[in-house]
C-alpha cells in the first residue's frame, strides 16, 4: 500500500526553503510524486517508514517533522464529504491538519468547537478521524492563528492543509 507525506513548516516565508519536485525525482525509486502542495508526496512503492523518513530527511537541510499516512486513510477520509451541511463560499477555507500521531480517547473538548468562541467563531473544528482534524475558517488574518492554539490544546504536532490539496491527492490516489 502506498503512503502519503506531509512534511511539516517547509518554504515558509525564508525559512526551511526546499525543492519538492527535486526531492521527488530524486526519491523516485520509492515512486514518490510531488502533489504540489508545499512538502506534500505520495510514494507508490512499499517501503518502511522508518526508510521513508531517513531518505527524505537525508534531502533537507534542515530538521523536519514529517507526518506519513498509509494512502487508505487518506481514501477512507476523502470517501464521504466530511463537510456536508458546513458553511462554505468564498470567504471560508475548509482545511485538514494531519497529527503527528493519533490522540488518546476521550478528546480534549466537545465538537465541534469554534475559536475564539463557538458563537462568533473564526476557525471551526467540525470532526477528528483518527489523525485528520477537519475544520473550516475564515479568510481573514487572525484565523489562522488559531491553528497553533488547537496543536496546543490537543499536545501533538500537526500540518495542516487546505481541503483542495486533499482532493489532488484523492484524485492522484485513486488513479493508481
Amino acid at each position: 500500500m502506498s503512503s502519503v507525506v506531509f512534511l511539516r513548516a517547509v518554504n515558509v516565508g525564508t525559512a526551511n526553503r526546499c525543492q519538492p519536485a527535486l526531492i521527488a525525482k530524486q526519491l523516485s525509486r520509492f515512486g514518490v510524486v510531488n502533489i504540489g502542495a508545499v512538502g506534500t508526496f505520495i510514494v507508490r512503492e512499499e517501503v518502511s517508514e522508518s526508510t521513508l523518513r531517513s531518505a527524505i530527511a537525508k534531502k533537507l537541510s534542515f530538521k523536519c517533522e514529517m507526518m506519513i499516512c498509509p494512502a487508505r486513510d487518506i481514501l477512507k477520509l476523502g470517501s464521504k464529504d466530511p463537510f456536508a451541511g458546513q458553511p462554505s463560499g468564498p470567504n471560508i477555507t475548509r482545511f485538514v491538519s494531519i497529527l503527528a500521531r493519533p490522540l488518546p480517547s476521550p478528546l480534549p473538548f466537545p465538537l465541534p468547537v469554534g475559536l475564539p468562541s463557538n458563537e462568533d467563531w473564526l476557525l471551526r473544528i467540525i470532526a477528528i478521524q483518527g489523525r485528520f482534524v477537519l475544520g473550516l475558517y475564515y479568510r481573514q488574518m487572525n484565523a489562522v492563528s488559531y491553528l497553533g492554539k488547537i496543536e496546543r490544546q490537543l499536545g501533538v504536532p500537526v500540518t495542516t492543509r487546505n481541503w483542495n490539496t486533499l482532493e489532488k491527492l484523492l484524485k492522484v490516489l485513486r488513479d493508481v
